[in-house]
């Protein structure tokens, strides 16, 4: 399944990353984001990258500034944002 382009996604890969952007476009198992951030880190109230989904990185998470675009390969999962999570990734304010 694919998402309409500029649906606000989290990407989880098999090297075990976290990313999430605007999606773009996928091929096989790569995706491409724009405005995609890493997340190296998150708060346990955060509970797990599914909660980055629901409600976005909370206080205490470790995120990436935001690269332009972004094609991330070994994809295994992508899942798309509720507005609250993406208006929580676009804010930055989980530092």
């Amino acid at each position: 399944m694919d998402f309409e382009i500029g649906t606000y996604v989290v990407a989880t890969t098999s090297h075990r990353g976290v990313f999430a952007g605007r999606f773009v476009a996928r091929e096989q198992n790569e995706i491409t984001l724009t405005d995609a951030r890493v997340c190296v880190y998150w708060s346990s109230t955060t509970r797990g990258f599914v909660g980055l989904a629901v409600t976005g990185p909370q206080a205490g998470s470790r995120v990436s500034p935001a690269a332009r675009r972004m094609t991330i390969p070994a994809v295994t999962s992508i899942i798309e944002c509720s507005p609250e999570a993406t208006k929580q990734w676009e804010s930055g304010t989980w530092s």
